[in-house]
């Protein structure tokens, strides 16, 4: 399905994306210890920075398009850290792949006061999971800025989460009266709390949340029925990514989840995505490339 967003003013993204004209690559890069997926590059300092550089540069290499920097774990049942703490991930790392690359940067974070320092720090996008509204200061941040959101549906809650050693957390007992008319009205009323705040249209990319408050049957629902949200007119970004719910369709842990990966990401863009979020950058690069040829 070829989707293609209403441009309106496409400046904050001119340089490096036209929507509609492929499918354009997240490549996830988490500076935490506690990634849900085991990648995090997480160590002392110096370690952690080329170590992450080296990630990006890889990412690069096997044609991410965007690199989103990540410095607390947003898994079931994980534990929030302080802004202080997720500054210091994040910053070196994106002084450091700013120094060596001009690729655009996304930081993974809530909070104001981090994604003004990522910003200040060479970092290019916001990427929000709880849609701006964790954060008051948020919106104004992103209006001033005049960078580009990911505007994220979110409905965790620690206490639907269920814990399986093996397969990892995942969220039960999450309840929508309509699930796609639910999540649709609650990225509008985010979308209407970025606009309130002097956010453009055409900074705003939405997510519809794939794994964040949602029960694997949703989850799945969600991913088929993605094409729901090409109305609202926004880019839509996708993040399936070694996610539970592929654990427990496949019953397989986070490492071994590539190919059920690769079967959300092929869904997602025949459905409308134009940005997948994906660990596997490599393999999901030539899964997109492959369905933009068949679909595009």
């Amino acid at each position: 399905m070829n989707h293609t967003p209403d441009p309106q003013d496409t400046t904050p993204f001119s340089e490096h994306f036209t929507w509609g004209e492929r499918t354009y690559v997240m490549g996830i890069l988490n500076v935490t210890p506690d990634s849900f997926s085991g990648d995090g590059v997480y160590a002392e300092p110096a370690v952690m920075v080329a170590r992450a550089v080296a990630q990006a540069q890889q990412f690069i290499t096997d044609g991410a398009d965007i690199i989103d920097i990540g410095g607390e774990s947003t898994r079931p049942g994980s534990t929030p850290i302080h802004p202080s703490e997720e500054i210091q991930r994040v910053i070196p790392v994106i002084e450091a792949i700013r120094q060596v690359s001009d690729v655009p940067i996304s930081v993974d974070t809530y909070r104001a006061v981090v994604a003004e320092a990522a910003l200040e720090a060479g970092a290019n996008w916001v990427n929000d999971v709880w849609g701006l509204r964790m954060d008051p200061d948020m919106a104004s941040l992103i209006a001033q800025a005049g960078c580009p959101i990911v505007i994220m549906h979110n409905r965790s809650k620690p206490k639907n989460v269920a814990q399986e050693a093996r397969l990892g957390g995942r969220y039960v007992g999450i309840e929508y009266q309509n699930l796609l008319a639910d999540v649709q009205r609650e990225l509008e009323e985010s979308i209407e709390l970025a606009l309130a705040k002097g956010v453009h249209q055409a900074q705003i990319i939405i997510d519809p949340g794939i794994g964040f408050g949602k029960t694997v049957a949703q989850n799945l629902q969600l991913l088929n029925d993605l094409d729901y949200f090409l109305d609202l007119g926004y880019p839509i970004l996708v993040g399936p990514s070694r996610k539970s719910f592929i654990g427990y369709t496949l019953n397989l842990p986070p490492e071994e989840r590539v190919e059920g990966t690769a079967a959300a990401v092929a869904i997602a863009i025949d459905r409308g995505a134009d940005i997948i979020r994906v660990h596997d950058v490599r393999q999901m690069v030539r899964v997109a490339r492959m369905v933009d040829s068949i679909v595009r």
